[in-house]
């Protein structure tokens, strides 16, 4: 066993970022942040309202046009200098999102800090690198389209993975010239008020970026229809998406949506079985399955099924379940005490229907962990037409299900109202590339699963939501097009000369 210290409470920010200036919220209210490990309060937090989010966006507004203004590879090299001193504060950083979120640390030191890193720097290093473009038009015209920021946008980030996302929507946002409102979550806030310090600390301009942690229902409302954001990216659950889109209505603007999903993980009868077996338990175990990528369904080729199984259970049993801060823990608790209790209801709803419940479906009986919410690797057996095949579940709980050729495959893959990741394990390079063509869903992974970088764009399609996070298609999200058109030997028409 080697646990981590735990982080200094008295040293974690609690406070809103606004113009700057590190503030206490108007209304004066707190957010306990709860350590979903222990159930205890880590530090209480400012509460952001309506005002103050009316206060951060004039901030931001304020500080736009010099921010845009700015030479392209200055922005770029401030995110540089983000980068550079995430990567040297990744030790407390890694503590404070494991306490927060429940994430192993280890988790934390190896994927979510790094890729956070990796993000800041890749858009760095896009800030210059976006072109405009000349369009062929008629004889005697030029026409050229170049791509300006928006303006101030509006940033909702998930519970999750709350330091990864934070980068994901800020790197970008401000590459392209935009000015930021972000609203982390009120259950995990803490790594991005952390980020919100580097940020000064590196020289970012006062009110380019504006930190108001709240509630949904308040602040998340005030920023989805507040007249003076130009767009919205939210990432989060469908029906919150829904309530985004009906709120942009105010003044159009524009919304990026990252939403649920119920991610189909097909493995055929030649697949590499114990790569298929690791990979799955990664795709739906990492994070306590708390992601909306993960391969909560287990798609099997009859042919294969008992063998898959007898692996993946046996697997799932061994996983360990621990203290996020000891760095041999392989799952922590779910991120919150009302998130774990409907967890576990999914198991009651699988039981009623008919499913049967192949390992875990419970919290572990063991005294260490009674005080946490945790829930042991949950692996259901239930045909496609059952709830817990086309509800997202949001927790380490997979279901399985069986399949006898590729169309059968295919219907149930596509049998979800849902598309955002998927992935298949298969040695057919024919089947492989004929079923990414086919399936619904803004990701395909081949024999592997949930793998992201910053090049590559990450969104989904139908109920998961439209826009796209990460490489080029994100600095087009956050930038609109302008065409200008210049006359240069073209005769004015007849019909208008005096």
């Amino acid at each position: 066993m080697a646990k981590l210290a735990p982080v200094d409470t008295s040293q974690i920010q609690t406070r809103l970022l606004i113009g700057g200036r590190w503030v206490d919220a108007a209304a004066g209210g707190e957010i306990a942040v709860i350590n979903p490990f222990n159930g205890q309060t880590i530090v209480s937090i400012a509460e952001a309202r309506e005002e103050d989010v009316d206060r951060a966006v004039a901030a931001a507004k304020a500080a736009g046009p010099a921010w845009a203004a700015l030479p392209a590879h200055e922005r770029g090299r401030l995110l540089l200098k983000l980068a550079d001193a995430i990567e040297a504060d990744k030790d407390y950083l890694a503590r404070l999102e494991a306490t927060n979120t429940g994430h192993p640390v280890r988790d934390c030191l190896s994927l979510d800090v790094p890729r956070t890193v990796l993000c800041f720097r890749y858009f760095g290093g896009m800030a210059d690198k976006l072109e405009g473009s000349v369009v062929p038009v008629d004889a005697g015209f030029l026409n050229y389209v170049e791509r300006e920021p928006i303006g101030v946008v509006g940033q909702i980030v998930p519970w999750n993975f709350p330091l990864m996302f934070t980068s994901w929507k800020l790197g970008p946002a401000l590459a392209a010239g935009n000015t930021v409102v972000m609203k982390p979550s009120e259950i995990t806030p803490l790594s991005t008020l952390r980020i919100g310090e580097l940020i000064q600390a590196v020289g970012f301009p006062d009110g380019v970026v504006n930190i108001v942690a709240g509630f949904g229902h308040t602040a998340g409302q005030r920023i989805a229809d507040h007249r003076d954001i130009g767009k919205v990216s939210f990432t989060g659950s469908t029906a919150v998406g829904r309530a985004i889109v009906r709120a942009s209505a105010g003044n159009l603007k524009k919304v990026q949506l990252e939403l649920g999903g119920k991610g189909p993980n097909i493995v055929f009868e030649d697949a590499n079985l114990p790569a298929a077996v690791g990979g799955s338990a990664f795709g739906i175990f990492h994070n306590q399955g708390q992601a909306c990528i993960a391969g909560s369904r287990l798609i099997l080729h009859e042919k294969i099924a008992d063998a898959f199984l007898e692996r993946f259970v046996s697997l799932a049993r061994s996983i360990r379940l621990g203290d996020p801060l000891d760095t041999e823990t392989e799952m922590g608790p779910l991120t919150s005490r009302l998130h774990h209790e409907r967890v576990l209801s999914y198991v009651g709803i699988a039981q009623t229907e008919g499913g049967e419940i192949l390992s875990g479906g419970k919290a572990p009986d063991r005294p260490d962990l009674a005080g946490g919410y945790f829930i042991e690797p949950t692996i259901v057996r239930a045909p496609p037409a059952h709830r817990v095949q086309h509800e997202e579940v949001f927790g380490p709980f997979v279901s399985v299900t069986t399949f006898s050729d590729d169309d059968e495959a295919l219907a149930i893959a596509n049998g979800t109202a849902y598309g955002l990741g998927s992935g298949l394990w298969t040695q057919d390079l024919t089947r492989a590339h004929r079923f990414a063509k086919h399936l619904h869903a803004g990701m395909v992974w081949i024999n592997c699963y949930k793998r992201v970088h910053p090049a590559s764009p990450f969104g989904g399609v139908g109920e998961s939501g439209y826009g796209r996070e990460m490489g080029f298609e994100a600095m087009r999200e956050y930038t609109q097009a302008k065409s200008v058109w210049i006359n240069v030997d073209a005769k004015i028409p007849p019909f208008y000369v005096r």
